[in-house]
């Protein structure tokens, strides 16, 4: 990345100090100093330009990042959210009541239009370890009133975290459900582990539709992000505590890699698809400038931490990953898979990961990831099949982070999955084709919030994934998230699911509850 300019992915370069007007890096130095190519007296907005709520993300001890997008008409035809073509300033508050009468921060950012009006704020100099709320305005309108929190300090002991794992929104699919209940929850943090958006075209027999074809643009990646922000139980969730976002493959198209669609296609005809859906991706969703794409190429694996409790490690397993093996799918005996060069990292995360754990002082290390980690065969009998897709099908990848975490003597690993569609609960092995070895960690898989519709409670094939693969406890395939309540002692995980997606009004509860004692690895049902 140059020191002073940003290659956006239809070729526009942002200048550094223009960038950071838009980030609010000069928040207080836009107040006093007006740049030309302002709308300083437009007209009132066509509605309220708030239609996409909130958001805060990655918490630091002194601070978060927070997010909204200025949008009156979110789903414009040209992606631009009806906001016209100049830079707006945009008020944001920081206040220690829900009221915001004791306002403790303060400053302008700039809402511009070559990041769809989209605002991230990173505030700074705040308390560690306590909750804040936030609101924007602009031209006479106020957003809704978000709440925040930091991390604590580094030094801190907290003595407990509570917070929730997501991921698989389809927005065709069934209505948020889980999303209603999850607002309701007290939760410090919630981690997205993917598939926030899908890129299918319009399925008219499904509960909702799609606001057109299969998006190829920025400005139709920009409606699809629209579209599922507009969703009311899944902004009253963003607003209720900061989010972790990693993407999986849908934020794209399915089952990408590194420079290559699930077509074929040459890598100079897929890499400006991905620029564009990366470009979007970061307008929507509240990330730290460190996250701005460059082109088709966006950092996104991170740690935050919380005292000396947990850190997390969000993991990339898209970017930078071999192609499938196999042709991908589900294979039986697929050499491809067991080739040491392959990787579902790349080679300078995989290092940042193994330093990150080897190094780690926390109680709790956490890999918040999206594929599948635990070995799952699928196949009864003597033969295995697994799939290409998940870390299976890069078993030297997962054999160098489980080998570095038995070598080094890493304590209390825990690593959280989406993608599947079902929730699981595993022992990570050292070596999974023998269930007398060693448990290195623990594997929760959550479900979907509402891809492929109301699911069951017991899937068909349970019985071979659990006889099969006996480190795997526990395989549910209804709707909902993850609680995970974590103390220095103990990490406990509550399945959250709701009976049905398809219509709405569902009612929630827990189907099953997992803890790991702090002193000993592997999982136990309550």
């Amino acid at each position: 990345m140059s020191q002073f300019s940003q290659t956006s992915p239809w070729g526009a370069r942002i200048d550094r100090r223009r960038f950071l007007y838009a980030t609010g890096g000069f928040a207080a130095f836009a107040v006093t100093c007006p740049l030309h190519g302002f709308a300083e007296e437009r007209p009132p907005f066509s509605a309220n330009p708030f239609t996409l709520g909130v958001a805060s993300g990655d918490p630091a001890p002194d601070g978060f990042v927070l997010w909204t997008r200025l949008a009156p008409e979110p789903l414009a035809a040209d992606g631009a959210g009806g906001t016209g073509p100049d830079r707006v300033r945009v008020r944001w508050r920081v206040a220690t009541d829900d009221r915001m009468r004791r306002v403790v921060q303060q400053g302008v950012a700039v809402a511009d239009p070559d990041l769809a009006h989209s605002v991230h704020v990173e505030v700074r100099d705040l308390k560690p370890g306590r909750p804040y709320w936030y609101q924007f305005s602009v031209h006479g309108e106020e957003s809704a009133t978000g709440q925040a929190r930091t991390a604590w300090s580094y030094r801190d002991s907290p003595r407990r975290l509570r917070f929730a794992a997501a991921s698989c929104q389809h927005f065709e699919q069934g209505f948020y459900n889980a999303y209603a209940h999850m607002a309701n929850e007290d939760l410090d943090l919630v981690l997205h582990l993917g598939d926030y958006i899908y890129e299918d075209g319009v399925s008219p027999t499904l509960p909702r539709q799609h606001d057109g074809d299969e998006p190829m643009t920025l400005a139709a990646y920009r409606n699809r992000h629209a579209l599922y922000k507009s969703d009311r139980h899944l902004q009253a969730a963003h607003a209720m505590c900061p989010w972790l976002v990693v993407w999986d493959d849908h934020e794209v198209e399915n089952n990408w890699a590194s420079q290559f669609d699930q077509n074929g296609s040459a890598p100079a005809d897929f890499l400006p698809r991905r620029a564009a859906a990366f470009h979007a991706y970061y307008e929507h969703m509240p990330l730290r400038a460190a996250a701005i794409p460059n082109g088709p190429d966006m950092r996104l694996f991170r740690r935050i931490q919380f005292g000396d409790l947990v850190r997390f490690n969000m993991l990339d397993t898209r970017q930078f990953r071999s192609d499938q093996a196999c042709g991908d799918g589900t294979d039986i005996g697929c050499a491809e898979a067991l080739d040491p060069a392959r990787t579902i990292t790349g080679a300078e995360q995989e290092r940042w990961l193994i330093r990150g754990l080897s190094r780690s002082r926390a109680r709790w290390n956490v890999l918040g990831q999206q594929v599948f980690f635990a070995q799952r065969d699928f196949e009864a009998g003597d033969l295995k099949r697994l799939s290409m897709d998940g870390w299976d099908g890069y078993a030297p990848s997962r054999d160098r982070i489980l080998n570095a975490v038995a070598e080094r003597d890493v304590r209390r690993v825990v690593v959280l999955t989406g993608d599947v569609h079902a929730n699981y609960a595993a022992d990570l092995k050292a070596d999974f084709d023998d269930p007398a070895s060693a448990v290195i960690g623990s594997e929760f898989v959550t479900t979907s919030i509402s891809s492929n519709g109301d699911g069951a409670d017991v899937p068909g094939n349970a019985g071979v994934l659990l006889s099969e693969n006996p480190h795997i406890k526990f395989v549910n395939s209804q709707r909902g998230y993850i609680v995970c309540d974590v103390t220095a002692r103990r990490w406990r995980t509550e399945y959250r699911v709701v009976p049905f997606v398809t219509t709405e009004g569902a009612p929630i509860s827990t189907r099953a509850s997992f803890v790991v004692d702090a002193r000993e690895p592997g999982i136990q049902q309550e």
